[in-house]
């Protein structure tokens, strides 16, 4: 019986293995009719230079979503690189370098003659050493037709005084991936997690690795404690006494073929390190969110301010899926967290003030902004204790108003019999202008100001990539100032052509799967 068992066990690894040729063959007499049988070959094209070098103005950069925006060292400006966007019938993968010069307003492109190869959905660090440098890691490939994804691995470094790219070839790093994260710590690089995808493969991933900046060396880190479930699109951010918080993330797990399940993480974790031993310990805590976190969801954007806060925007959420339909909700709320407390507090806007300098909206010191402190109103602050008091379990989200152009929260309620009406009343009168929902985009603080740009939504199959752009004093939390306006006329989607689609192309690859079974024997050799 023993042998039998055995026997048929390697039958059906066998037949699992010439499953899988035969999807990779199909898949490559796919991807040659399209012109995309090579991707690496689509890298290579897509890294012709322009014969251009140095730096030279420019219009802003176009729509585009899982870039990175990182604040320059040293100087007012902004610094953006890589990112993708998708028109519905082709996808644009870029590895252009931006400056956003704060006072002037003004773009301008950086021409070198080295660079990395087009990406998304990498990650970017800066650091003030040497003149200033930008680090970027990992990331991924998207053919124009969203067939295939090819994950990076490499480590590049921008040196800003020198107007250079350099790529840095250490070995034992982080395998492949994009959807991850990576924070600075001390003189340390530090990536966690991410997602990798194969044709119908796909994995994610909770490793640690760091990068140590003095001896340009990786290393893999095997903390104790309760480690973080599989996950990518996570927060992660330093904090000033050495730890790093993680929030939420998300990962997908097949439920049968051709559908999948996603989950959406609400946890938080402190990764310490006991810096005493020889080497360092490295540990993972669980700890409790406190305050009203935002609402599960995935895509959310993250900038982290020296006044030991983060602020965190928008996101999307798949409401009531029935494993094949899903409807998306896109969240254009903000957030404030206390990096050293783990507590979250949303951030009512106060709005503009009316003539004669009257605030129209009132908001005390102690919120979510730290701003100015308004004057006689008490219960302004019994909001803001009320709301630093209920739980999570206390607030839910009572009502949302939506348009076309932006969506507005109503505000949370409570069964606490402790939250008055005067205090939903309050927190709900906000009227200031609020940008359109949205994931992917990017947030970042520079002195005291908070800028978003980019991402994406979705209406029904169409998804539009954005290139509005907005800035938001985190010290008076009034309201969004518009930089780049969003507009409907500059969205741009063209329905895709496909050639295999419905009941015909599963008729096709039913006929093609029986002709395959008929000379098995050929083809398997063929392939091997």
């Amino acid at each position: 019986m023993g042998k039998k068992d055995k026997k048929k066990g390697k039958g059906a690894e066998k037949t699992a293995l010439k499953t899988e040729k035969k999807a990779l063959a199909r898949m490559k007499k796919e991807l040659a009719a399209k012109g995309e049988d090579d991707i690496e070959k689509l890298i290579v094209e897509s890294q012709k230079q322009d014969g251009k070098l140095g730096e030279e103005s420019c219009p802003q950069p176009g729509p585009r979503s899982s870039f990175t925006l990182s604040p320059h060292p040293d100087k007012e400006e902004l610094i953006l690189f890589g990112g993708e966007y998708y028109t519905g019938s082709k996808t644009f993968v870029y590895n252009d370098l931006y400056f956003y010069n704060i006072k002037k307003g003004t773009w301008s492109i950086m021409h070198t003659p080295l660079k990395p190869p087009p990406r998304c959905a990498h990650q970017a660090v800066v650091l003030s050493q040497n003149g200033g440098q930008l680090w970027i890691f990992g990331g991924e490939f998207v053919s124009p037709t969203r067939t295939v994804f090819y994950h990076y691995k490499d480590l590049w470094v921008f040196h800003l005084a020198e107007k250079r790219w350099e790529e840095i070839k250490a070995p034992g790093g982080p395998s492949a991936r994009s959807g991850h994260r990576m924070v600075v710590r001390k003189k340390q690089i530090v990536v966690f997690g991410g997602f990798h995808e194969a044709f119908d493969n796909y994995k994610y991933l909770n490793d640690l690795y760091v990068f140590n900046l003095e001896t340009y060396s990786w290393s893999k880190i095997e903390p104790v404690g309760k480690v973080p479930s599989l996950r990518s699109a996570s927060l992660l951010s330093p904090l000033t006494d050495g730890r790093i918080l993680l929030y939420g993330g998300y990962s997908r797990e097949k439920v049968k073929k051709g559908v999948d399940k996603g989950t959406e993480f609400t946890d938080m974790y402190h990764l310490q390190v006991d810096e005493r031993s020889v080497p360092h310990k490295w540990k993972w805590v669980q700890v409790k969110p406190s305050g009203i976190p935002p609402s599960a969801r995935s895509g959310l954007s993250i900038a982290v301010a020296p006044n030991n806060r983060a602020y965190v925007f928008g996101g999307v959420h798949d409401e009531d899926p029935d494993e094949e339909n899903l409807a998306s909700v896109f969240h254009n709320d903000l957030y404030a967290l206390e990096l050293d407390t783990g507590r979250w507090f949303p951030i009512n806007l106060r709005g503009k003030r009316e003539r004669g300098g009257r605030k129209r909206h009132k908001r005390n010191r102690n919120d979510a902004g730290g701003g100015e402190e308004d004057d006689g109103d008490d219960e302004s602050e019994e909001v803001v204790e009320t709301l630093k008091k209920t739980t999570l379990a206390d607030a839910e989200e009572v009502a949302t108003k939506t348009d076309d152009v932006f969506t507005v929260k109503i505000g949370p309620s409570t069964t606490n019999p402790g939250v008055s009406s005067a205090v939903a009343s309050a927190v709900s009168s906000n009227e200031a202008f609020l940008p359109k929902g949205r994931m992917s985009a990017i947030l970042v603080v520079k002195n005291g100001i908070l800028y978003l740009y980019g991402g994406f939504y979705e209406e029904g199959d169409r998804r539009y990539t954005l290139s509005d752009f907005y800035s938001l004093d985190i010290h008076k939390l009034d309201e969004w100032r518009t930089i780049v306006p969003f507009s409907i006329s500059n969205l741009e989607w063209a329905e895709s052509s496909e050639s295999e689609s419905g009941e015909d192309g599963e008729e096709d690859d039913d006929e093609e799967e029986e002709d395959d079974e008929n000379d098995d024997d050929s083809e398997e050799m063929e392939t091997e």
